[in-house]
């Protein structure tokens, strides 16, 4: 179970809170730590839900710009997936067309394409069924590493680390884009590039390389465009973004002050449901669970469909999820679940029960949660970087190789590594993350290439650099063979 007890609530001064409730279940009727203290004190809810200071009975929740992202980039795997089957079906594409439908998700135009259908699917269905349903104004380019016009902590321009060949992240991308054109257009015509052992390659966006764009070109907008939103925009305090948003009156006409606004948006960007805690980690990460939970998503209002703007886990929450589950069957104890959902209930408690400008006692309480809340985001990206660092060296290793595996855990690998550099916070420095990355490349080794004895040795040195850099359990970094770790 992921919720064994409500940690952080504790680290606040005790003065604040009504109370340090350590049940596995809400039992209140609206969702908040049972509380007979006094109405100044803060209270810590267990559902993602604030009501305006504003409007008496609305909510002053509000990040639907990153649920609407959180779908545009699930929507680009997805689309990449419906190519695979246009191919399989017979379709013949030519130069152009595939790099469009890809970029039709990152520059996205609200004005002409709002009654498109969105690609993410549950069961129930989604409330919300086109990219109209979600909002408007919405697109991935504009919030891309180093084109967003408020103050980042890096020159994206030039300081991008992990691929030389390109510019900027934007670049990146659209390098990626065209790419996977060719391959589509080379695929679709006959022209099937082979693997190692001679046989076709099967997915159309693998290279004869190795580079599964499909895993790689997720995995990077999720940190180029969520985590340097979340962590480099609305988490951060180096300007008048951010926490130093104003927070005594409505911001455009919401419900919502700006700083009540920024922090809904950096925990959209992290992507967890609302009633996040009510999940169990089998659940979060899809394995197993109660059939209500077990997709990821919960039909918590239960009208009947699943509100991706609060009732289904994205990204990064999933990550959590799924590390705190290994570690749990390693022995081990992480829990990025609770660490990082408590600190956004936390931080924007503290944020709402100000009612006006924070104190500098209040804004440095604040400060630890978006420490806490970030360190927590950032741990289960990395421990994922670790994982599949454990799975490429088990795909090198094997005695029965498998193309299709080894490609797709090297472009995991390399897309998680990818979003560290974009936390201005982050634990590993610059030096080391080059470090890594130089080693790990910018296609996987491959079987026809030699020395793979040195080859292992070489992710197993980087592995641990990167392990040592957050301080991971030495039960969870896994042995020279990348077996019993994460």
């Amino acid at each position: 179970m992921m919720r064994t007890q409500l940690l952080l609530t504790c680290l606040i001064p005790a003065v604040l809170f009504a109370a340090c409730d350590g049940g596995s279940g809400s039992g209140d009727t609206d969702g908040a730590t049972d509380t007979d203290t006094d109405p100044g004190e803060l209270v810590v809810p267990e559902v993602y839900a604030f009501e305006s200071r504003f409007e008496e009975g609305v909510s002053s929740v509000s990040y639907g710009g990153q649920t609407f992202r959180q779908v545009l980039i699930s929507s680009i795997k997805a689309e990449m997936s419906a190519i695979q089957a246009d191919i399989d079906g017979g379709a013949v594409f030519e130069p152009g067309e595939v790099s469009a439908r890809l970029s039709f998700y990152y520059d996205f135009d609200g004005e002409t394409s709002g009654e498109v259908a969105h690609l993410v699917e549950t069961t129930p269905a989604p409330l919300q069924t086109t990219f109209g349903d979600l909002g408007s104004g919405s697109d991935l380019v504009s919030k891309t590493a180093g084109n967003d016009a408020d103050p980042q902590h890096q020159d994206w321009s030039s300081e991008m680390i992990g691929w030389s060949a390109s510019d900027n992240p934007e670049d990146l991308v659209r390098d990626w884009f065209e790419a996977c054109d060719a391959l589509a257009v080379a695929y679709s015509t006959g022209n099937i590039p082979t693997d190692p052992g001679g046989a076709q390659i099967a997915s159309w966006f693998v290279s004869a390389e190795g580079v599964d764009y499909q895993q790689l070109i997720q995995k990077f907008l999720l940190g180029a465009v969520n985590y340097s939103q979340g962590t480099d925009d609305y988490l951060d305090d180096a300007s008048d973004n951010g926490l130093n948003a104003d927070n005594t009156m409505p911001d455009d006409g919401g419900p919502y002050t700006a700083l009540e606004h920024a922090w809904d948006e950096g925990f959209g960007y992290w992507g967890g449901a609302r009633n996040y805690l009510e999940y169990t980690d089998d659940e979060i990460a899809t394995s197993a669970g109660r059939p209500e939970y077990v997709g990821g998503y919960n039909d918590a209002d239960a009208d009947g469909a699943i509100d991706l703007g609060a009732e289904l886990n994205f990204s990064a929450s999933v990550n959590a999820g799924k590390r705190d589950l290994a570690a749990a069957e390693l022995g081990a104890a992480t829990d990025y679940t609770e660490q990082t959902m408590q600190a956004f209930l936390t931080g924007r408690a503290i944020i709402t029960h100000g009612g006006g400008s924070l104190s500098d006692e209040d804004f440095a309480l604040l400060q630890e949660q978006r420490d806490l809340a970030v360190d927590g985001w950032e741990r289960a990206l990395a421990a994922t970087a670790i994982h599949y660092f454990n799975d490429t060296i088990r795909d090198t290793l094997a005695d029965e190789y498998s193309f299709a595996d080894h490609t797709k855990h090297w472009a995991e690998l390399k897309g998680f590594l990818l979003t560290l550099q974009f936390n201005p916070r982050s634990q590993i420095s610059d030096v080391d993350l080059v470090t890594v990355h130089d080693t790990v490349g910018v296609a996987p080794v491959l079987p026809a290439d030699s020395g793979a004895d040195q080859r292992v040795a070489d992710l197993v040195a980087a592995r641990d650099l990167l392990a040592g850099a957050y301080g991971f359990d030495s039960a969870l970094i896994g042995d020279g063979a990348g077996e019993n770790g994460w």
